[in-house]
This record gives C-alpha cells, sequence and structure tokens, in this order.
C-alpha cells in the first residue's frame, strides 16, 4: 500500500489508505534541519525512495506536515505550524512502492514497536 494507491477513493469516496487498508511499508526519515519556522529538511530523498508516482505522504500526523519536494538525499518538509525539531522521526509512506524497495538493502520487519526481522533485499547487488 504505497501512497499512489492510497489516492484511489472507496465508494464512500474516502482514500483507501485511511479505511478499508492499512499501510505497512514505511521509510524512516529524520529531521536535519529546520531552516525556516514553517520548513524542515529531512534526510530522505531521491537515493531513498522513487517518486515516479508521486511524492511520499507523511504518515499519522493530525498536523499539517507534509513532503513537498526532494534533492538526491534529502527531502523539504512544510511545517506551517512549527511543530517538528531536529531529530524528530517520521515515517514516510512511500509515492511507489516497488522502486522504492529496490533502494534499500534490507526490509527492517517491525510489530509492537521493537524490531522483530530483518529480511534481506535479495535483488540488490551486481547484476552481472
Amino acid at each position: 500500500m504505497d501512497a499512489d494507491y492510497g489516492r484511489i477513493l472507496d465508494r464512500q469516496g474516502k482514500r483507501i489508505d485511511q479505511g478499508e487498508w492499512e499501510n505497512s511499508l514505511f521509510i524512516l526519515t529524520s529531521v536535519m534541519s529546520h531552516s525556516k519556522p514553517d520548513i524542515a529538511v529531512v534526510d530522505a530523498g531521491l537515493k531513498a525512495q522513487s517518486v515516479d508516482s508521486g511524492l511520499p505522504t507523511v504518515f499519522g500526523r493530525d498536523d499539517k506536515v507534509e513532503y513537498l519536494k526532494c534533492s538526491d538525499e534529502h527531502g523539504v518538509v512544510a511545517d506551517p505550524e512549527g511543530v517538528l525539531k531536529v531529530n524528530d522521526k517520521l515515517r514516510l509512506v512511500p509515492g511507489h512502492c516497488d522502486p522504492t524497495c529496490n533502494v534499500h538493502d534490507w526490509y527492517v520487519g517491525v510489530r509492537g514497536g521493537k524490531v522483530e526481522t530483518l529480511w534481506p533485499v535479495s535483488a540488490r547487488g551486481k547484476a552481472y
């Protein structure tokens, strides 16, 4: 369930990732700086995710924190209420899950807030 699929609306006009379905794939990112009062910079850019089907969404927040754009190594996050602090962690729902998974070496399986398993991404590595 990536952000692209999540934008699909159910019969009641509600996003399917806000009702019938749950997200289970996230990119954990950290706030690196708060360059302006309403803008934060995180450490998840294009090298951590694919945005070919849209930008990631910020998971589990009721405020107006929103991922706006990215460079190779960094992401720019709108923080209009100034709630984010340096080192705060955000869970991003990738815009497109398949190519995002392919840029990582491991899945970290978390249950109940604790790391339960590590799974290698076997498609990574040399192609020859």
